[in-house]
């Protein structure tokens, strides 16, 4: 049986060969369940006997697409939390693309009385998901309740996600106002959701996903500075240089924070090297963008250039979810843990 990760690498091609530029969430999703990469997270998401395979799966889908990474990436999130805390996977054998919901806005999710309330933002695939697990706060705690597509309808709002970049992840808007407890999929106790090392400890796959648009954007820059005659040029060659090291320094992050988060006695302290590894590779991607902008120069901004997609969806990727306050939480955990402090400050 062909490899999933190669045969969703040659389906994306296709795309490209095809001059589809910003693909429907629809089609990068048929991709993904065709591929059979849906269907493979099970094995995957949870415990792979080599977590670098799980790496180069991420890697491979952020690298053709962002948006679909995104998606792959929060389809892998649910299917571990359904290993983690006892759900049914036979929709993940299925191919069903699955999701985890958990950004409040200003009117967050609640359960009381068995009856939620309140509305979840930046919900990731909402025209396309099958499966989708919330969070919703109540007296307890934070619950984990699953959902099916066809229980959300008349509550999705793709259309209200109006970004510059990740477009096609249409991550708008879900109101649950009235859905009842005993309608879901509850999952594990309250506050489950909450322990480490896979809470923050999953956040490695974020940067697993951006790892792939660096690597896209450093090979773009080279054929590019190749075909103009400019890759000996010593300026050129500098920026060439340094989006090479920063490329390599993210994939060594991902590599040693997955290789520690997901075999099976990882322990809470061992987040921190997914933290540190989400962060490190959103400084190195910012320092991949503007070396390539350099390299480039503005005619890489131009609609339609290869550059410029990837552009805006990684930077609009980096962005998500709250990295400033995910620092200052390791930094915090870090000083304050003299075991932690040992190993990360010496």
């Amino acid at each position: 049986m062909r490899c999933p990760v190669a045969a969703a690498r040659c389906r994306f091609d296709n795309l490209a060969r095809r001059g589809e530029v910003e693909p429907s969430g629809a089609t990068l999703v048929s991709v993904l369940r065709d591929s059979g990469l849906l269907a493979a997270s099970q094995t995957l998401a949870h415990h792979p006997s080599d977590p670098l395979k799980l790496v180069d799966a991420l890697v491979c889908v952020g690298r053709a697409d962002l948006s679909a990474g995104r998606l792959f990436e929060g389809h892998v999130n649910a299917v571990k939390l359904l290993h983690l805390h006892g759900g049914p996977l036979d929709a993940v054998e299925q191919g069903l693309l699955h999701g985890i919901w958990g950004a409040d806005g200003p009117d967050p999710v609640r359960l009381e009385s068995g009856i939620l309330t309140g509305q979840k933002l930046f919900a990731s695939g909402a025209d396309v998901i099958d499966r989708v697990i919330v969070t919703a706060r109540s007296d307890a705690g934070l619950h984990l309740l699953m959902f099916r597509r066809d229980q959300l309808q008349g509550r999705l709002f793709p259309e209200e996600w109006a970004m510059s970049g990740m477009r096609a992840t249409a991550s708008g808007r879900c109101d649950l106002n009235g859905l009842a407890l005993a309608d879901a999929v509850p999952l594990g106790m309250p506050d489950a959701y909450l322990i480490e090392p896979h809470f923050h400890g999953g956040v490695w796959r974020y940067a697993a996903v951006q790892l792939g648009a660096m690597q896209a954007l450093t090979a773009l820059t080279a054929d590019q500075l190749c075909a103009r005659g400019h890759q000996e040029a010593p300026l050129q060659a500098k920026r060439l240089h340094a989006m090479i090291t920063a490329t390599e320094t993210a994939r060594l992050w991902v590599a040693q924070a997955a290789c520690r988060i997901e075999r099976p006695d990882a322990v809470a302290d061992d987040a921190q090297y997914s933290i540190l590894a989400r962060l490190r590779v959103a400084d190195e991607a910012v320092a991949v963008l503007t070396m390539m902008d350099q390299a480039l120069g503005v005619g890489s901004f131009a609609t339609g250039h290869p550059a410029e997609r990837i552009r805006r969806d990684l930077s609009v990727y980096l962005r998500q979810a709250a990295p400033d306050a995910l620092a200052l939480a390791s930094v915090g955990s870090i000083l304050s843990d003299p075991d932690l402090a040992r190993r990360w400050i010496g």
